[in-house]
């Protein structure tokens, strides 16, 4: 998880570089083009200028720019941070599933062949966390039946804790993106008041640039907590079908156990 964070990290210090060149790039040329210049052009020559289409990229990035990178960064340093973390959950959680139907029908022949050590080399060459609770359960056999039903549901409980491992940050990600941008949405709103009182008019160009900030954060903020949300709900529904295979597994493991006479 930490090396994805890293490169999360490294990426949003790249985007960020980018878009404060654009930036420095825009103000310097804006500042080196002669008022008089523009004012001397002849009026067919700008009109013959074709407008040059802007890409999803640089469109993306003029309104980032434009939305007060002040409030707009803390926004997507949100997003970078709860991808990082519900990437890394979703490819340990599909790392995590394990064919339980087959794992049964391996630990059942060992256990029928060469008893339980066998059944226990079956389950540590396994990878997931079923395998990892038929390991414990087969620990407690020799002990009976009922050790191998409570071991199985204590270490189940220290699974599920693993499993649930990170859900906590992005959901603290899914609430603090729109709070964020619902935060610079008033800081726009005062700067257009401040602008009118300054300006004493209420005319659309004095109150723009405060209501871009605005609605640019606000957007912003609300995209966030939608992909978030996409992405937390689909762990929480992964989740939920591991926890059920595991509790359906371990069951059946004990019928097993029973079956073979294994344990006391």
């Amino acid at each position: 998880m930490k090396k994805l964070l890293a490169i999360f990290a490294l990426v949003g210090a790249f985007v960020i570089n980018t878009n404060a060149q654009d930036a420095t790039a825009t103000d310097s040329a804006a500042a080196a083009t002669p008022t008089e210049a523009v004012t001397e052009a002849p009026a067919e020559a700008v009109a013959e200028e074709p407008a040059e289409e802007q890409t999803f990229h640089q469109a993306l990035k003029q309104k980032f720019i434009e939305g007060d990178v002040t409030y707009t960064w803390p926004i997507l340093i949100c997003l970078i941070l709860g991808l990082a973390v519900a990437i890394e959950r979703i490819i340990t959680l599909n790392m995590a599933t394990t064919n339980t139907k087959k794992l049964l029908s391996q630990v059942e022949d060992a256990l029928a062949k060469g008893g339980i050590e066998a059944a226990k080399e079956v389950c540590r060459n396994t990878r997931g966390p079923v395998a990892s609770i038929f390991t414990q359960g087969l620990l407690r056999a020799p002990e009976g039946i009922e050790m191998v039903e409570k071991s199985v549901v204590s270490y189940g409980g220290v699974e599920m804790g693993k499993l649930e491992k990170g859900l906590i940050w992005v959901s603290l990600f899914i609430s603090l993106g729109p709070m964020l941008g619902f935060f610079g949405t008033v800081v726009g709103m005062v700067q257009a008041f401040d602008a009118i009182e300054a300006a004493g008019d209420i005319s659309p160009s004095v109150v723009a640039g405060g209501m871009k900030v605005a609605l640019i954060t606000t957007v912003g903020g609300l995209i966030v907590g939608m992909v978030l949300q996409i992405l937390y709900n689909y762990l929480v529904s992964k989740i939920d079908g591991l926890v059920n295979n595991m509790e359906d597994a371990s069951i059946t493991l004990i019928d097993i156990l029973s079956k073979h006479k294994l344990s006391k």
